[in-house]
């Protein structure tokens, strides 16, 4: 019996050795490291979590700790099966920046209408430009509302222009001296514009003799006058008692 028991103990024991390697060999297996698939899970959450803001590879390699090969290989899968896309940074874009395919980058990483894949759009802000002049041109002044309010209408763009953007343009125009800042007097070309109200004007206009001098235009007294909120037309500070303004018009 003792001898019957000594060999049923050697022969588990030789079971045991066998068997303890493959266990070992199928919990290697299960490693996020070792497994391609894992590595562009992690790195498809982590970007879609960013939404339009998208996110730089050095960022990714910071926030996962996987290799530089393993992230290079991951986003090359996730862009071929069309779940990442690679976006251009226009403050930056030697830097790679990759979004879900189902976001559209936002302004502050594309520059918004102004560029385009990351640079700026200069046939857009002149044609832009163009538009602007033309309409204020066409209306003698205008105000920036009014200009905002012509383009949006004329669809002669693809994109929206806020009229933050048309503000900047005027801005660049008055700086260019193709058009000047003035306050509406409440008459003549100004009528429709309440007093006081900023508006625009051409520097000079077209025509045999007809048009106004630039000097003349930059003159108008009443763009720098400290009372022109309290001027109207038949009020006690008013263009027809002026003798500033009476004087520019004689000019």
């Amino acid at each position: 019996m003792l001898l019957f028991y000594l060999k049923s103990l050697f022969a588990g024991m030789n079971r045991s050795r066998e068997t303890a390697p493959q266990k070992r060999k199928r919990g290697d297996s299960n490693s996020l490291t070792q497994s391609p698939l894992d590595a562009e899970r992690i790195l498809y959450d982590l970007i879609k979590k960013k939404e339009d803001s998208g996110m730089w590879t050095g960022d990714m390699k910071k926030e996962t700790n996987l290799p530089h090969p393993v992230v290079t290989k991951a986003l090359k899968s996730l862009q071929t099966r069309n779940l990442i896309k690679e976006v251009v940074n226009f403050q930056n874009k030697t830097k790679k920046h990759f979004m879900a395919v189902e976001f559209e980058p936002s302004k502050e990483l594309t520059g918004g209408a102004w560029y385009v894949d990351g640079n700026l759009d200069m046939e857009f802000i002149r044609e832009l430009k163009k538009q602007c002049v033309n309409y204020i041109n066409k209306m003698k002044v205008a105000t920036i509302e009014g200009v905002s309010e012509f383009v949006k209408k004329s669809a002669v763009f693809n994109v929206e222009c806020t009229t933050q953007q048309i503000a900047e343009i005027m801005k660049a125009l008055v700086l260019d001296n193709e058009i000047m800042e003035v306050r509406s007097t409440g008459l003549g070309d100004h009528h429709s514009i309440p007093s006081g109200t900023v508006c625009y004007r051409c520097s000079s206009k077209g025509g045999q003799g007809g048009g106004l001098k630039v000097g003349g235009l930059a003159s108008v007294p009443c763009g720098v006058c400290p009372h022109i909120g309290e001027c109207t037309p038949d009020g006690k500070i008013s263009p027809k008692t002026c003798v500033y303004f009476t004087k520019w018009l004689d000019f």
